[in-house]
């Protein structure tokens, strides 16, 4: 299953730049980092069947093991594509929300949009080593 995340603004060179591009190199499953602009700009065309999930902070506060569990049903249920989308700074509309697979929350806390990203991807490569039995879990 291809992992598809799809941010709202540039997140340039920074330290968060760093962690996201540390985890994309880590995931051996296939995935893409899209970026759009605040406003506007297009998402590209979905590969279906797809799972819509929405950082949002009206979502789920899931464990990573609860995550994984999702995303490997998604997968053996022969999902092609997982999109993760993190709004702009406003979030998302009560349409999207409603329109989502899946709505998740790091916590009751609110941070930092390119935290926020850094943190997903992160996830995305815990997620990924969950479901492959890899040790990265136990140790982190």
């Amino acid at each position: 299953m291809f992992l598809h995340v799809i941010a709202r603004g540039k997140i340039g060179r920074s330290p968060e730049a760093e962690l996201v591009e540390r985890y994309e190199k880590r995931l051996s499953w296939p995935v893409k980092l899209t970026e759009l602009p605040e406003t506007g700009g297009r998402i590209p065309e979905p590969q279906s069947p797809l799972k819509t999930v929405l950082l949002d902070e009206k979502g789920k506060n899931l464990s990573s093991e609860q995550l994984a569990d999702i995303v490997g049903r998604w997968r053996d249920d022969g999902m092609r594509e997982a999109r993760f989308v993190l709004g702009a700074a406003d979030g998302h509309s009560e349409q999207e929300r409603a329109e989502a697979d899946l709505l998740l929350a790091f916590g009751k806390a609110t941070w930092p949009h390119l935290m926020a990203r850094a943190m997903l991807m992160e996830q995305l490569y815990r997620v990924t080593t969950i479901l492959a039995g890899h040790p990265y879990h136990r140790a982190g």
